[in-house]
């Protein structure tokens, strides 16, 4: 191991995790953010995953970003937004959610702007929140839920060390039907 990787092992283990990787950079929302989380939220191609079927206002996510305690005791969740480092535009953002501090577990989700879909810039942002919930949260494991039929989203957190631990049969509902979503679970 070089001396740069040992350094860098070192600042996980005291729990010092960087939250860019030169390229991009998580952060809490911001009132600015506002436009970019009304966009997302209101995706209703994202709905079927997200388990949302009703839209937000611009008023609700506004008090959210306001009022949030920022505390994943509290809220048991926590966004970040994806931003580009050199210029600080907002590409996305990444949750945990239904995060259990008592197991150490929590669900993790990406949703990226239309126009940076397919950049490498998901993957990006699931490597950071990984060493967060690992280094500094000290979670044993993150997990999520994949449509089966969603074979982009399976290659992204298969690729970044996840693996399938099982399926729900009839979770997810279609016009004519349900779907089936894959269990992945990433431990540490």
């Amino acid at each position: 191991m070089s001396e740069t990787d040992s350094k860098t092992e070192e600042k996980k283990r005291s729990g010092h995790v960087s939250l860019s990787d030169g390229k991009i950079r998580l952060r809490a929302p911001e009132p600015e953010d506002l436009d970019a989380l009304y966009s997302i939220e209101n995706d209703t191609a994202l709905w079927v995953v997200s388990g949302n079927a009703i839209p937000f206002s611009r008023y609700q996510l506004n008090k959210y970003i306001m009022e949030s305690a920022h505390d994943f005791y509290t809220d048991r969740q926590i966004r970040f937004m994806i931003v580009g480092e050199s210029d600080g535009a907002v590409l996305g953002c990444i949750d945990l959610t239904d995060i259990d501090p008592y197991n150490g577990r929590a669900e993790v989700g990406v949703a990226l702007l239309p126009a940076y879909r397919g950049q490498g810039i998901a993957s990006a942002a699931l490597k950071i929140i990984c060493n967060y919930s690992c280094f500094v949260l000290r979670l044993h494991q993150l997990f999520c839920q994949v449509p089966e039929d969603n074979e982009e989203c399976f290659n992204l957190f298969e690729n970044n060390g996840f693996s399938e631990s099982g399926r729900l049969r009839d979770w997810l509902v279609n016009p004519n039907s349900y779907s089936e979503v894959i269990l992945m679970q990433k431990f540490f």
